[in-house]
């Protein structure tokens, strides 16, 4: 794999993030959950296939700052992914915390004892 084939499946990934962030800010957990699982396919490809530093010093100058910025834009596609669902996932942390004491209280005193 050359470095404009290396450097198209960074634009996937940056595409699928813009995606994820969309769809997080959306609340479409479902499409968040299914464009995670592609942008994690094309991030093996990437580990698979991207050569080692040489490939990285031989990187044409232009080519290696369209490299950055792409990386520049994945990283706040996923800050701000990351503002939107982790709000979400520690107040679903707190709820299913909240659920198994009451199901333990339930189990330990019985259901009449509660509430």
């Amino acid at each position: 794999m050359n470095s404009v084939e290396v450097l198209d499946i960074y634009e996937k990934v940056a595409t699928l993030t813009a995606e994820m962030r969309l769809a997080a800010q959306s609340h479409d957990w479902e499409l968040l959950e299914k464009l995670e699982s592609d942008c994690s396919a094309q991030v093996g490809t990437l580990k698979r296939h991207e050569s080692s530093l040489e490939a990285e010093i031989n990187l044409p100058v232009e080519l290696k700052q369209r490299k950055i910025n792409i990386i520049k834009q994945i990283l706040a596609d996923d800050r701000a992914i990351r503002e939107i669902t982790e709000p979400w996932m520690t107040e679903l942390s707190k709820l299913m915390s909240s659920a198994s004491t009451s199901r333990k209280l339930t189990h330990s005193y019985g259901a009449n004892q509660i509430g």
